[in-house]
């Protein structure tokens, strides 16, 4: 391999010479050379937007020259395409505050830029032209809550609207199915099929809706804020002016944050969001376990409904299948339930102006947003479409179950309605039968009770 020199404030580094990062990303590169989790390209992509942003706001406001910013910015929209992603190889594990991928980007921006001017001293410098007006400590959280507010948007937020509408299509589907209900996994009085799927539908719609209010507050960018919140080396109007612009080149709306001592040493926002995907990830764990146990089989479970048949389910059982995409859904929403308590701790490690886990942090948000959006498309195309009621398996476990005698309360009271049920537990009898037998009721009348279909 070939190597040019770079230089930075502690002297000379070897540098490979088709990469265009600089001495501090390959420092990083050396000295942090822990597990195999690299920062996420959204967060990279992030940064470049906020360079963009940066250049262009710095422009305007007299600080950056046209040839400077023109170059920046065509850097920046390579990085955005995504026609530089080899160039960003840093450890998640590094500096807390992300100023090592920071000065990733600003070198790597700062190369690329200088290549595309004319042959001759470079011109445009990593720190006084692409990191003009930050610092890593107000642009690693702002690149923070872009990426996260961009991939819940584009990510998650269909695959639940994706689910959501097959829910809504099977509660439509299988209105007017009588089964029993079940509580503390025994039986209990019916319930329609379509009354236990828009639990279903209603715990996605609120997922959906405390999503929506979360990013709200990851719309708040600590721009302007510098080292730590007075916004040294900034123009007063910068952080404003580079939330509008961020929001142009998004399309998405941000703005600027209020309080930038806040916006630099505390996550609260971030975790709040992390929160709202916790909720989602408990709902949808319920959801995959109420499913396999109703596909639950196909002879000696539950069996009231059936899932599509993707694989084989074992390598010494033939015929075998098993529920594999609840099983994957459920092993995602424990990993977002994880990464829930790393996402918590991280934020209560802000000291003095800066909190110095972030890298952590968005990490682990990002792997969260990545996991929900993946298994729910999985799950939905796979196994909800699929599914189907098993009508004839839903009236016989209804027309077993001891609960129906709850219809009996009002007529006999619920110490003869219990009587009724022991019964005919004990004897393997019919209720109708156990109550003839303890002379409560004449056959006519338990019939005229007892209409599951009137329990609903």
């Amino acid at each position: 391999m070939n190597y040019r020199i770079e230089k930075d404030t502690m002297g000379e580094v070897k540098v490979p010479e088709d990469r265009y990062w600089g001495a501090q990303t390959q420092r990083s590169l050396e000295n942090f050379k822990i597990g195999k989790e690299k920062m996420p390209m959204e967060v990279i992509t992030a940064l470049a937007v906020i360079k963009k942003a940066a250049a262009v706001v710095n422009n305007s406001l007299g600080k950056l020259d046209n040839e400077k910013m023109g170059a920046i910015i065509k850097a920046c929209d390579e990085i955005i395409d995504h026609r530089l992603d080899g160039h960003f190889p840093l450890s998640v594990w590094q500096t807390g505050s992300g100023t090592q991928s920071n000065m990733n980007v600003n070198e790597v921006v700062a190369n690329r830029a200088n290549s595309m001017l004319p042959p001759g001293e470079k011109r445009i410098h990593p720190n006084d032209d692409v990191n003009m007006s930050q610092s890593s400590n107000d642009a690693f959280p702002s690149a923070m809550h872009i990426a996260s507010v961009l991939e819940t948007e584009n990510l998650l937020l269909p695959a639940i609207v994706k689910l959501l509408g097959t829910f809504k299509r099977l509660e439509k589907e299988n209105e007017g199915i009588i089964k029993t209900g079940r509580t503390h996994l025994q039986d209990a009085v019916p319930i329609a099929f379509s009354q236990e799927i828009s639990a279903w539908t209603n715990m996605l719609e609120k997922g959906r809706n405390n999503i929506l209010m979360s990013l709200e507050g990851l719309r708040s960018l600590a721009l302007g804020g510098t080292a730590v919140g007075t916004g040294l080396n900034a123009h007063p109007d910068f952080g404003r002016m580079a939330a509008d612009e961020i929001s142009q080149i998004t399309g998405v709306k941000f703005f600027t944050a209020k309080n930038k001592f806040h916006a630099l040493s505390s996550r609260d926002d971030l975790l709040f969001a992390h929160g709202a995907l916790k909720a989602l990830a408990a709902d949808l764990m319920k959801i995959a376990n109420d499913i396999r146990w109703l596909a639950s089989g196909p002879r000696c479970g539950l069996g009231e409904i059936t899932i599509p048949e993707n694989e084989p389910g074992s390598s010494i059982m033939p015929g075998k299948v098993n529920p594999t995409q609840c099983e994957a859904l459920t092993m995602a929403a424990c990993q977002v339930m994880a990464n829930d308590t790393a996402v918590t701790l991280a934020s209560s490690q802000g000291n003095f102006q800066l909190n110095v886990f972030m890298p952590l942090c968005i990490y682990n948000y990002l792997q969260s947003v990545r996991l929900l959006s993946d298994s729910m498309v999985s799950f939905n195309d796979h196994c909800a479409s699929g599914i189907k009621p098993d009508r004839v398996k839903m009236k016989s476990n209804l027309d077993r179950s001891l609960m129906l005698v709850t219809a009996l309360n009002p007529r006999i009271g619920y110490e003869n309605s219990a009587k009724v049920a022991k019964l005919a537990f004990e004897k393997g009898i019919t209720l109708r039968d156990a109550a003839i037998e303890l002379n409560l009721l004449t056959g006519k009348e338990f019939d005229d009770l007892v209409k599951p279909e009137k329990m609903v």
